[in-house]
């Protein structure tokens, strides 16, 4: 659907620029916006490389498993159905502890794999394939924490303001950590509500 957004507003934007006889500025737009977002790959990828470094190094270090760890009362009270010891649980808990430092892309991989071993558990729990196939409430609170992410580093949001000449790019940590703080508390309250009602 976003793909026939994007190509929608695209052709009306050229179309318009056909009409008014900007065509010429559209196709300046059109290559300086190019070499612009190249530009922001390059600087993307080298600050998602200096952080999936340090995290490859936190995780040979022990850091992530004890973060995961720490991680584990908050998990368990929110998935109190979930051994603790399990598959998912643990894949959980590391796509938390990636987003804690703001790397959804180190996170991504993890969540996955937690929705695999929390699919795995629904399909075993209630037997039939097709009913399985509808999200548990486990997957649905895991889903929410996910989105609402508290984040102690928003290092894309940090990445982007440098990219585009900001006086302080880091200046940005404070606001989105209380934004993310509440976020995330509102999450937790409403996954608590609901998963009570058995509505998640």
């Amino acid at each position: 659907m976003l793909n026939y957004l994007w190509a929608g507003m695209i052709l009306v934007g050229i179309f318009y620029g056909f009409l008014t006889g900007n065509i010429e500025n559209v196709s300046n737009v059109i290559l300086e916006s190019a070499k612009e977002a190249i530009n922001l790959c390059i600087t993307m990828l080298g600050v998602m490389g200096v952080w999936v470094g340090l995290m490859k190094i936190a995780e040979n270090a022990g850091m992530i498993r004890y973060l995961t760890r720490v991680l584990m009362p908050f998990a368990k009270f929110m998935f109190p159905r979930i051994e603790k010891d399990s598959k998912a649980m643990e894949y959980m808990c590391t796509n938390m502890a990636a987003n804690l430092f703001g790397l959804g892309w180190a996170a991504t991989p993890a969540g996955l794999k937690a929705m695999e071993e929390l699919s795995k558990l629904r399909q075993d729990l209630v037997g039939s394939e097709e009913t399985s196939k509808i999200a548990s409430n486990e997957m649905c609170i895991f889903l929410i924490i996910n989105i609402s992410s508290l984040q102690l580093i928003p290092v894309n949001i940090i990445a982007y303001r440098s990219q585009y000449n900001s006086v302080n790019p880091s200046g940005i940590i404070m606001p989105a950590l209380i934004a993310t703080f509440v976020s995330t508390l509102v999450a937790v309250i409403f996954c608590k509500i609901m998963d009570r009602k058995g509505i998640v």
